[in-house]
């Protein structure tokens, strides 16, 4: 049976962070903004869009920001203003639509093939929603209205800052054919290069590509690749996400070695203990059963060691002494050094499985 056309918005928030900072500091505007701390370690939160005009963008190192940009005004991130305004943007997001996925503080999918509030269209309601984020928040959106969600969001993308773009059904194949790979979600520098070595650096080209040499060289994420060159995304707005994982995670002004971070270990599952309290507060039946250890080594190398319990322990100090003794099966040399620690939980369950399994006795952990 064919799925419905739906009707798909993705909302951006414009430079979201640097933009409220902007938005409630005057002397701001019309300036350089960064949003990150100082430092050798620090990565940039967000940039204005004065800023990128000097290469500045998220992710980045901030020591790179800063000399690409030696004007730039540096402000440490605010995350408790960043998500009231984000709740006031979700809240206009639902005088329209119940079906809405948020994808971080600044940015969402909208399904609005039937909306609340009756519009004609969903460029329509787009522009709604964009005048009133403007009206009752002071900031910019820009839009992207198309058929399913990644053209929704590579739309998003096409007038930005404080516009949107419409890719009509009829108009999907004219407009992906001259779009580099790179556009389509999921193909990063590695996934551009072996396209390229197959001869493809458009998505017409990869359009023509047949399904068994794209499943041969990509394996399962061939048959995905074959379906987006052709502009099809059956994946539905999800407006309830299960909670899979609650974790905090630091980054180290300097490298420690492995038997120095108890200290850090434990202020990071205090961090994450509260967080799962606020997630039980929610959603009380969906509860975690696993505690999960996160490392980056100096040179980036990432590894996690996990144990899944019958229950998790009762407290904040009981998840750290789990996650402290996960660093006994990291079996790397003893002077490795370590930028990055994280401590989380998951496994997620409802309650009623919980105590099902418990009846079976507790296992004594299983390693992840």
């Amino acid at each position: 049976m064919p799925i419905p056309l739906r009707k798909i918005v993705h909302v951006d928030m414009d430079a979201f962070y640097a933009s409220v900072e902007q938005r409630d500091d005057p002397s701001l505007r019309g300036r350089p903004v960064v949003v990150a701390w100082r430092g050798a370690r620090s990565v940039v939160c967000a940039a204005s869009y004065e800023a990128r005009r000097f290469g500045v963008r998220s992710a980045m190192p901030a020591l790179r920001a800063e000399r690409l940009c030696p004007d730039a005004v540096f402000v440490p991130p605010d995350f408790p203003r960043y998500k009231a305004v984000s709740r006031q943007v979700r809240e206009i997001f639902a005088r329209h639509t119940d079906l809405v996925e948020p994808l971080s503080l600044d940015e969402a999918y909208l399904d609005v093939s039937e909306t609340r509030t009756g519009m004609p269209s969903a460029t329509a309601t787009a522009q709604a929603i964009r005048d009133a984020i403007r009206e009752e928040t002071g900031l910019t959106a820009s839009a992207g209205i198309a058929p399913n969600k990644f053209l929704a969001k590579i739309a998003s993308d096409w007038r930005k800052p404080d516009g949107q773009f419409v890719i009509r059904p009829r108009d999907v194949e004219a407009f992906l054919q001259p779009l580099p790979v790179g556009r389509l979600p999921g193909v990063g520098k590695v996934g551009e290069k072996r396209l390229s070595e197959l001869g493809v650096t458009t998505v017409g080209g990869l359009r023509e590509l047949p399904l068994e040499t794209l499943e041969a060289a990509f394996g399962r994420w061939g048959a995905r690749l074959h379906r987006l060159a052709r502009g099809i995304d059956d994946n539905p707005v999800q407006p309830e996400r299960p909670t899979m994982q609650v974790s905090s995670e630091d980054t180290f002004a300097e490298d420690l070695a492995l038997e120095a971070l108890a200290p850090r270990i434990r202020d990071l599952a205090r961090k994450t203990w509260d967080s799962y309290q606020r997630h039980l507060v929610r959603d009380p039946d969906r509860r975690a059963r696993t505690v999960v250890l996160k490392l980056k080594t100096a040179d980036f190398r990432t590894l996690t060691r996990s144990l899944t319990l019958a229950a998790l322990p009762d407290d904040a100090d009981g998840l750290a002494e789990v996650a402290c003794e996960l660093r006994g099966r990291v079996d790397l040399p003893m002077d490795t050094l370590y930028r990055l620690v994280g401590v989380g939980v998951s496994g997620f369950i409802e309650a009623d499985a919980a105590a099902q399994s418990d009846l079976f006795g507790p296992r004594a952990g299983q390693r992840g």
